[in-house]
């Protein structure tokens, strides 16, 4: 260990006395977004963190130094997922249930070339966290996103999204571990994402789990990002089935992001995904002369367009709310000022520990707010949204916003007062028939 952390020690304190400008490029084959190079003061700190850690340890109970971080909550991270609806979109109305399950397998990988430049952790969200965002479609279509943090030992962050008029739900919960392997860190995602296509109720689930993600060269050599293991995608019900690669690269051989798949109807294979998941993702069918094709392109026109997030700006949201609960931190973060990003992620820390120090006084248990554990380890939403899409759109929005009783005073003495001045029949009809002539 010691002789690690001395190699560790040389290569953080900066480029040693004659050393090649080359030594500041990208790693041969890797992407300049997923690669950092830590100045001295950055390796000086990420040294004095090393020397307390033993290979297989596991870092939940570590704090890392803010220029680690990328300036959100996992929870809002989680929302990446959401980002392409239009890849899913219609799934429903497609009767060849392969054709379907295709669907939702891109769906699914579109969401992981969306990430920060550099190797970046988002912040650890705190116990009663949440995160809730709207989405406004081309379409006039509207989404739900609301995500929270429902444990902190283990921490777990359940989450839940849904699309009433577009007939998706997606339900979910990440388990993530992390572990010190000597030069890298390790982090095991645990969980799974559950999709049903709302218009296909006899599919039922399809369920996806997380490949793992890994932060290489921590100790040596430039830090580089990357996906590795396997996961897989299923569907019980109309028996299909995937089994998704994740490579990581090789140390002499292979390269970054690749990722390969093999794609099965009741056992037998039906076609191969092959590409690099930071870039373009393709599949190719097993039928003899059959082209292959481009599932998702990260590069392309659609692979750009990003569904916006749409959030209330910091001072209207609750103060448990991920973006309030954060924001002097991702102040001090932008404002590259570690000092005061480090007193900022501290006083939420400590916030955390009073509160959950004031509960063990009062042998209370914390309650979340927004989900539920049933059988299985599986979190889900306190809500059975309608079937009817309009419905399900009201009362969804009504739980994901509910209206403080302020509001609803204001909203009854709006309506009481529009009732009041409504025209009658003859003048309404004469209104009507002003408008249209106009």
């Amino acid at each position: 260990m010691m002789g690690i952390l001395e190699q560790a020690s040389n290569a953080l304190r900066g480029r040693p006395r004659g050393a090649s400008l080359e030594d500041n490029k990208p790693i041969e084959d890797s992407e300049p977004d997923d690669t950092s190079v830590l100045d001295e003061q950055e390796g000086s700190i990420v040294l004095s963190i090393i020397s307390q850690l033993r290979i297989g340890m596991d870092l939940h109970r570590v704090t890392f130094p803010t220029f680690v971080l990328e300036p959100r909550s996992m929870l809002e991270r989680i929302a990446d997922f959401m980002s392409h609806p239009e890849l899913i979109f219609g799934a429903e109305d497609v009767d060849d249930p392969e054709e379907r399950f295709l669907m939702v397998l891109r769906y699914y990988l579109s969401g992981w070339h969306i990430k920060p430049k550099g190797v970046k952790k988002p912040y650890n969200p705190v116990l009663g966290e949440f995160f809730r965002c709207r989405y406004d479609y081309p379409n006039g279509t509207q989404g739900f996103y609301i995500a929270e943090q429902v444990s902190h030992h283990p921490p777990i962050s359940a989450y839940f999204y849904i699309s009433p008029a577009n007939k998706i739900r997606i339900i979910g919960e990440i388990k993530p571990k992390s572990k010190f392997l000597g030069n890298s860190v390790s982090t095991t995602m645990e969980g799974e994402n559950r999709i049903t296509l709302l218009g296909r109720p006899e599919d039922g689930e399809y369920v996806i789990t997380m490949p793992n993600m890994y932060a290489r060269g921590i100790l040596f050599g430039k830090m580089v990002f990357e996906l590795g293991d396997t996961c897989m995608a299923k569907n019980e019900k109309i028996g299909m089935q995937c089994d998704l690669d994740f490579k990581t690269k090789g140390f002499f051989t292979g390269t970054y992001n690749a990722i390969t798949g093999r794609v099965r109807h009741d056992s037998v294979d039906i076609g191969e995904i092959s590409g690099r998941w930071s870039h373009a993702i393709e599949f190719k069918p097993s039928k003899p002369g059959a082209q292959k094709h481009i599932l998702f392109d990260a590069d392309s026109e659609q692979g750009k367009r990003i569904a916006e997030k749409i959030v209330p700006p910091e001072e209207q949201q609750e103060p448990a709310e991920s973006r309030r609960q954060w924001r002097e931190l991702t102040r001090a973060i932008v404002k590259k000022d570690m000092d005061a990003a480090t007193d900022a992620k501290c006083a939420v820390e400590d916030a955390q520990r009073e509160d959950r120090r004031v509960r063990d006084e009062k042998g209370e248990v914390f309650v979340p707010r927004f989900f539920e554990k049933r059988e299985h380890g599986r979190w889900v939403p306190k809500i059975e949204a309608p079937d009817d899409p309009e419905e399900a759109t009201r009362v969804v929005k009504e739980w994901i916003w509910p209206l403080t009783k302020a509001q609803s005073y204001a909203n009854s003495i709006a309506a009481n007062s529009t009732s009041r001045s409504r025209p009658r029949p003859e003048q309404q009809s004469h209104l009507e028939t002003l408008t249209n002539h106009n």
